[in-house]
């Protein structure tokens, strides 16, 4: 069950609901969006009935939820929900390019990636600071001098950032820096790192795990959702399956699904999925095609020399063709294609 407030709710009025239910055994869980507010309620749904809280000043409706997932869930807002990172909308009404290098190198590789992106006409801007690796040998990213270098490259291009929080302890860190924060694939299930960003209050950007059902997916945005942020973006970045002519297998089809049962944005991260510089076009074409939100793409001023999946990054002409399908594909289906200057 929740309570949905009105927009114009006050803080004393939204406490006196949590007050209420906490006063009958139950507990209250509060969650701020952009547009509302959401008391989720976890306990006895049969006394909670008895107690009469759509009464309560501030109090729009209370909804009772048959799904798990119940703050994030399209039974409770039938509308889909509209993310806002510093000033960019990810939502229903609008597409949104996000790009950049998959990892954080040095300052002159990620400024110069940085711009590729502009140019492309993406109005986020990607980079992995902090990367965990499937091999411990692996280059695992600057850390805080990383987050510097992306917030220089903000400075210079005006791209928001968006980058990967890997660690509950370093939330408060990377906030300081980002305008989104990442969960990665490997951190989908990662509780304690998904309640430490539900409660810092930067939208979220969540991944599918690589194994992860779509049920599951939802339930670890529910796990940000309960600790009171509602900006969570939803990302699929391609599962694990039998198959090895490519990294991963592209759900296109967790799209609509997704849309059908959540009311959060859906965007797709096609690079990653297909790990082939080859592959990411026409992957994103099929993610534009199939009503994502977003997508998100890795390139690089020098692939070769890349040190973080460097054969997936787009350059020259197969960014052309990215920008091309952008710019044209969404608004044949009633998308406004964001840019920078909104």
């Amino acid at each position: 069950m929740v309570v949905v407030m009105t927009s114009e709710a006050t803080a004393e009025e939204v406490e006196a609901v949590v007050r209420t239910v906490e006063a009958a055994g139950g507990d209250a869980f509060v969650s701020r969006g952009v547009h509302r507010t959401i008391v989720g309620l976890v306990g006895d749904v049969e006394r909670f009935e008895t107690l009469n809280l759509a009464a309560l000043p501030g109090v729009s409706d209370v909804v009772r939820i048959s799904s798990a997932y119940k703050l994030v869930s399209r039974e409770n807002h039938p509308e889909t929900s509209t993310v806002t990172v510093a000033g960019v909308p990810i939502g229903p009404d609008t597409f949104t390019l996000i790009a950049g290098p998959c990892a954080v190198e040095t300052e002159e590789q990620t400024i110069a990636a940085a711009e590729m992106a502009k140019a492309a006409g993406a109005v986020l801007l990607r980079g992995g600071a902090f990367k965990p690796r499937t091999s411990p040998y692996a280059f695992q990213g600057l850390g805080e001098a990383g987050l510097k270098i992306l917030a220089e490259a903000r400075e210079k291009t005006g791209l928001p950032v968006v980058t990967e929080v890997v660690d509950a302890a370093d939330v408060p860190l990377v906030a300081d820096y980002a305008d989104m924060l990442q969960i990665g694939t490997r951190n989908m299930q990662n509780f304690a790192l998904l309640q430490a960003v539900g409660s810092i209050g930067k939208p979220v950007m969540l991944k599918r795990g690589l194994n992860a059902t779509i049920e599951e997916w939802l339930m670890a945005a529910e796990y940000i959702a309960q600790r009171g942020n509602l900006d969570i973006v939803l990302c699929e970045r391609g599962i694990r399956t039998f198959e090895t002519a490519y990294r991963n297998t592209l759900d296109v089809s967790a799209v609509p699904v997704v849309h059908s049962l959540s009311h959060l944005p859906v965007m797709v991260d096609p690079s990653h999925a297909g790990g082939k510089r080859e592959l990411v076009v026409p992957l994103a074409r099929a993610a534009i095609a199939v009503g994502a939100d977003a997508i998100m793409v890795d390139l690089h001023p020098e692939p070769g020399a890349a040190l973080c999946d460097g054969p997936q990054a787009l350059v020259d002409v197969d960014l052309e063709a990215l920008t091309k399908a952008v710019r044209e594909m969404p608004p044949m289906l009633g998308r406004r294609v964001v840019t920078i200057e909104g």
